[in-house]
């Protein structure tokens, strides 16, 4: 399937098949739609584009919908994840990268449909197979939530 969809065509993104590529998930759990500004594994923009038709919508909440703080979280390490999995893909072996910890969480203002969240990405040290991430999700420019990311790559099971 992900052969059909087409590749980015900057150096410095990733189309959301070779999104699919890097990472597991898959709907309803995928949380980006494009990787864009990639510098190696050191930083990278995660963008979701947020519509009506999102299935965590028919709960949270009916009459007032608003992209839940948990989601924003979880789009900023898959954000992380596959600038990793890009970055190594070249060391062989399948992996994939497994959120160890959130820190320093906060949220600021709620995004929801119509809105385009941008998950930006900063590496602040990685040793081995763990990295710790400064993760900004901004709306319009504006940040709506920041955390800090702890992440492992491991081998994928085949």
């Amino acid at each position: 399937m992900t052969e059909t969809i087409a590749k980015a065509t900057e150096l410095d993104a990733m189309s959301i098949g070779e999104i699919l590529e890097a990472l597991p998930h898959r709907y309803p759990f995928l949380m980006i739609d494009r990787i864009v500004d990639i510098d190696t594994d050191e930083s990278a923009v995660g963008i979701k584009n947020v519509t009506y038709n999102e299935p965590i919508f028919l709960g949270h909440f009916p009459g007032n919908p608003i992209f839940p703080g948990v989601l924003i979280i979880e789009g900023m390490a898959q954000t992380a994840g596959a600038i990793v999995i890009k970055h190594d893909a070249d060391k062989g072996g399948k992996n994939i990268v497994l959120m160890l910890g959130v820190d320093k969480a906060k949220f600021r203002k709620p995004a929801g449909p119509g809105d385009k969240i941008e998950f930006h990405i900063a590496k602040i040290q990685r040793r081995r197979n763990v990295g710790r991430y400064q993760a900004t999700a901004k709306v319009d420019g504006n940040i709506i939530a920041e955390a800090e990311i702890t992440a492992m790559i491991v081998p994928a099971e085949s």
